[in-house]
């Protein structure tokens, strides 16, 4: 399975996504609550948001995806507030213990697949000292959850964007 997770309207995608029954598409329903940092997917309902709304199971979401598709804005070098979000709701894909992965201490795998990690940004005027940063996060991100970073690249606006995003 495919999980594209995006910041754009969701009639800014193509229909071919919007009716591909292989893509889970996450997008901003106005009503995600913000990760509060209480390690209650770990400690309290393991594996699962303890805040109570459509994205509380994204971690056992993940533990099922193949891949994951971002397309986010840009912003100060990072993702766009409501992929920020959902990435932090995606915590209890990990478990809370620790181990040693690249010379680093990371949580240790819920689930044992390897996520191949596509990232699309856009933006203007990205500066080259936000797409370092950019792709710093990224590739942290990969390493955190056992993922393979497959391309990210920079587009100056959404259409650009969208018309080079391998579906």
């Amino acid at each position: 399975m495919k999980i594209l997770i995006h910041d754009l309207k969701n009639e800014d995608l193509p229909d071919v996504i919007k009716s591909s029954q292989d893509v889970k598409i996450i997008s901003d329903n106005g009503k995600i609550k913000r990760c509060t940092g209480c390690f209650g997917c770990w400690i309290k309902t393991p594996g699962q948001c303890i805040l109570e709304d459509e994205y509380q199971r994204m971690g056992e979401l993940l533990g099922k995806a193949e891949e994951v598709i971002l397309i986010s804005r840009c912003s100060f070098g990072s993702y766009s507030s409501f992929v920020k979000n959902v990435m932090d709701r995606s915590i209890s894909y990990m478990l809370p213990g620790f181990t040693i992965r690249e010379h680093e201490m990371h949580h240790k795998a819920r689930y044992h697949n390897h996520i191949k990690l596509r990232v699309y940004f856009y933006g203007e005027e990205i500066t080259q000292a936000e797409k370092n940063t950019a792709e710093d996060l990224v590739r942290a991100n990969a390493l955190n959850f056992q993922g393979i970073v497959e391309e990210i690249l920079f587009y100056p606006d959404k259409y650009k964007c969208l018309e080079n995003v391998k579906w």
